[in-house]
């Protein structure tokens, strides 16, 4: 457990370091890299052997190639004294090439029984591949449904470059679940990147008397018999795997809707119980402001959790971010909101663009600071380009840093490079820019390049010079 700096704590009042993620002082990169082209895409496998990595340069062993999953049914229970987790995953893809064998990303457990299309299927371990023969060669555009069958305790994953330990993370009643980058099979198996989103199907069994708390809005009532209950959750918009979560324990409640219409619940466990209305009410007003500022709320419902463990970071988990440890400021809020559109409707196929999600989401910070107290966004701006460390200077955002991809340079420069933006561009192109960006690309996937096209389309003219100084070079640039 890493509980919350001073400094950190003071740094987040300043604005000039999100909760988001934490990272270590960046060091300058080994090389720099220029405005990524067309080329610069994940790499698909070929034969039919689907690849062990899903093509991202940066991460090559991340995810998995050769299918793309179209929903995840996960019929699971979990025992908190004894941190015994017992699952049935039934994943139901599509074949992008002829496949003979594939792998999915899981991480420990015990598995009993993988079965393609109702067949057993052969399958063997590597590490966190779970390596799965089927009966048949599946054709390439073929649909069909992988059932893995696995039980044992959860394995977080430590590592402090990034995040320091997520995944399935015990609680004393429960468990905090938070994903990103990689730490969804340490509970579920799959295609553990974001470049591959699903649906989600959620039934949730636990011991009677705690709440599951996951994606997407419940389906009917708890069921409980036999001193068990068991809870369904539905996320009909395509997710990636690091933002599902599966978080129980014993929580106080608040359901409701925001002034839009919005469904929105809120959560918090007894050690924060007087933050729950707080959370609440925030939770739904930032929503709504930020439906007005980027348009339409992409999802279901909204709302936010706080639960008993001191992760010294918050998530932006479709429709729930979470909040590991502490009773989040409107700051905090804002940022994880923003994700929503920034991050969670709109998400990064490679981890080289992170900017676009964290960036986006400080600015987000920004921009609430301005609305709620008329501090202006140039203020934080100006803050943060005369105190930065010459190390935020010397690693530009849109250079992957696979040990330290949360360092402060993705979230403050990545913030920075927007209000360039909008300096250059003014305020009616800018807005209209981030609107146009969040509708055109609703639920889907984008690139650095893509908003750079963007930019430049809405402003007429070629935006190079800003882009280059901002993102990718290794020095501060010239206001």
């Amino acid at each position: 457990m890493r509980p919350l700096t001073l400094r950190a704590l003071a740094l987040v009042l300043l604005g000039v370091v999100p909760l988001a993620c934490t990272g270590a002082e960046p060091e300058p990169p080994a090389t720099t890299s220029p405005v990524p082209t067309a080329r610069d895409t994940l790499t698909p496998g070929a034969g039919t052997v689907g690849e062990a990595g899903i093509g991202d340069p940066d991460f090559p062993r991340d995810g998995n190639g050769g299918y793309d999953v179209a929903h995840y049914a996960l019929k699971l229970s979990y025992e908190p004294s004894r941190k015994r987790l017992e699952g049935t995953a039934d994943v139901r893809a599509r074949a992008l090439q002829d496949l003979s064998r594939f792998n999915l990303d899981l991480r420990g457990f015990t598995v009993a029984q993988v079965q393609v299309d109702g067949a057993d299927a052969r399958f063997e371990r590597d590490g966190t591949e779970l390596i799965v023969t089927p009966a048949a060669t599946l054709r390439k555009d073929a649909a069909f449904t992988v059932r893995v069958r696995y039980a044992g305790r959860p394995d977080a994953i430590e590592d402090p470059g990034n995040l320091g330990t997520y995944g399935f993370n015990f609680t004393p009643d429960g468990a905090f679940v938070t994903s990103q980058p990689s730490g969804a099979r340490t509970w579920f198996p799959g295609n553990d990147h974001p470049a591959d989103k699903a649906t989600f199907d959620f039934e949730i069994t636990v011991p009677e008397g705690l709440t599951v708390l996951a994606n997407g809005e419940m389906a009917g009532r708890p069921r409980t018999a036999s001193g068990r209950t068991t809870f369904v959750w539905r996320e009909r918009n395509p997710m990636a795997t690091y933002l599902a979560t599966m978080t129980l324990g014993r929580f106080h409640l608040k359901e409701g809707r925001t002034a839009s219409g919005i469904p929105n619940v809120a959560a918090v466990d007894p050690r924060f119980k007087g933050s729950l209305n707080r959370l609440y009410d925030l939770s739904g007003k930032i929503t709504d402001y930020w439906a007005e500022k980027f348009g339409p709320y992409p999802f279901g419902s909204t709302g936010g959790v706080v639960d008993d463990f001191d992760a010294g970071y918050a998530l932006e988990n479709q429709t729930k971010p979470m909040y590991g440890g502490f009773d989040p400021y409107d700051s905090i809020i804002a940022h994880e909101l923003a994700h929503q559109w920034f991050g969670d409707s709109l998400s990064i196929r490679r981890w080289r663009d992170l900017w676009l999600n964290e960036g986006f989401a400080t600015y987000a910070e920004w921009l609430w600071g301005e609305h709620a107290n008329g501090e202006p966004a140039e203020t934080q701006f100006k803050l943060a380009y005369e105190t930065a460390s010459q190390g935020m200077w010397r690693y530009p955002p849109g250079v992957a840093r696979p040990k330290d991809l949360f360092n402060n340079s993705v979230y403050t420069r990545g913030a920075m490079t927007l209000h360039a933006l909008r300096k250059r561009v003014g305020d009616d192109t800018f807005f209209d820019t981030l609107r146009t960006w969040a509708n055109d690309h609703k639920y889907g996937h984008v690139t650095t390049e893509e908003f750079i096209a963007l930019a430049e389309r809405k402003a007429g003219r070629q935006l190079d010079d800003l882009f280059d100084a901002w993102l990718f070079q290794p020095r501060k640039p010239r206001l």
